[in-house]
């Protein structure tokens, strides 16, 4: 049996998507940016995707640029929004310690050229209070950049209470909302959103293509010169099938929002309550407030890698954190944001559930996860000690 239970790293590209892409990879492959009708026709396609994003999100269609996906949209934000605090002599960002890399990195550059980063403790639920952020904004605060939901344990934040602050203190607020888009309801003007981040491929879209939302009003800054394309703030010629293809994902997501949901919800619990069974476990983030799909769990006393490798061999996909950090030794510093030891860190697993999963899935989840945890710990030396009492358990 084959389970894909790792939707928060990249979903399937939906049938619907699929199909939308491709009269612009074939019929209609004209340049969107050429002055003849055949061009044209692609540049209508575009305004179109962008008039159907911006629906989505509660925008306007001038307020959506499309970039290449999250990271590119998360560097443009920052980078715009410190470029605009430099010129007023503020130099002074929030943010939290468990934000995706493509952020944290981004400001680690800005530390370097003079700004100030104020990193946000997140709670043991994993979720950052706006009385947090109402204690850290300063006179000299240009920008708040808190994510829409987490990309590794899923909790949710109070964005709407957040925004309402940084508007209210005048300060601009980004918010990464690359694992919200589609999954959760979003309404940037409700929920006082300066500038938001999306990636389509986390929403049944094609990858490389994403989308950027800024108020009218605030100014962005390139990342890339060259041609006019997006106003002139995203040069290179413009990804129109993989852009349509995102419309009509993000679109069909929104409208199926309520019902997905709900399936997946009930899935997720129902996950959940079987692995909370295997002995010295553990639920990171916090129970109510995380994305439909999304389960992490630590299991002390076993290596995570060691345990996707035996879940692959059993026909399911899974991570132990962000598909960005895989390749790194190190535990997810998601979880050392929210208390979680370095030792039990490191035996963790994410699960994440789509609408196309199956309560068929979940058995088969709920039968292999706790048989390899077991397998593992028997040859476990750290286990050993843990159960003979030389090493006292931490969950």
């Amino acid at each position: 049996m084959f389970v894909y239970a790792d939707n928060a790293a990249t979903t399937r590209v939906s049938e619907a998507a699929v199909r939308a892409m491709l009269p612009y990879l074939g019929t209609c492959f004209g340049n969107a940016s050429s002055l003849y009708s055949f061009g044209q026709e692609a540049k209508e396609a575009l305004e179109n995707a962008r008039a159907t994003v911006a629906g989505c999100l509660g925008a306007e269609p001038r307020e959506i640029y499309f970039t290449s996906g999250g990271s590119e949209s998360d560097n443009q934000a920052i980078f715009s929004a410190a470029a605009q605090g430099r010129k007023k002599g503020k130099m002074h960002i929030i943010s939290t310690a468990f934000e995706h890399h493509a952020v944290l990195h981004t400001l680690r550059r800005l530390e370097k050229e003079g700004f100030a980063v104020t990193y946000l403790d997140v709670h043991e639920n994993g979720v950052v209070t706006p009385e947090q952020v109402r204690d850290a904004v300063r006179e000299d605060t240009c920008l708040v950049t808190v994510m829409f939901a987490n990309n590794e344990i899923g909790t949710i934040q109070p964005i709407r209470e957040i925004g309402a602050l940084c508007r209210e203190r005048k300060v601009l607020f980004h918010t990464d909302a690359v694992q919200a888009a589609g999954h959760l309801p979003i309404d940037v003007k409700a929920d006082n959103i300066d500038m938001l981040s999306l990636s389509a491929h986390k929403f049944h879209g094609p990858k490389g293509v994403g989308a950027l939302y800024v108020r009218r009003g605030v100014t962005l800054q390139n990342l890339i010169e060259g041609g006019a394309q997006e106003r002139g703030k995203r040069a290179g010629t413009e990804n129109v099938a993989g852009i349509v293809a995102l419309s009509v994902a993000l679109k069909d997501a929104c409208d199926h929002m309520a019902e997905n949901a709900e399936k997946v919800s009930a899935l997720r619990d129902r996950l959940i309550e079987g692995l909370l069974r295997i002995p010295h476990s553990a639920l990171n983030g916090d129970r109510e407030r995380r994305l439909p799909g999304n389960v992490n769990f630590c299991f002390e006393g076993i290596e995570g890698e060691s345990l996707l490798l035996l879940l692959d061999d059993a026909g399911i996909c899974a991570s132990s954190g962000s598909a960005c950090t895989s390749g790194s030794l190190d535990p997810s510093h998601v979880l050392l944001a929210i208390g979680r030891p370095h030792e039990v860190a490191h035996g963790s697993l994410r699960l994440s559930l789509c609408e196309e999963n199956t309560p068929e899935d979940v058995d088969h989840i709920l039968t292999e996860v706790p048989r390899i945890v077991e397998y593992l710990r028997n040859m476990s030396p750290v286990w050993k000690d843990l159960v003979s009492g030389k090493k006292q358990f931490m969950l």
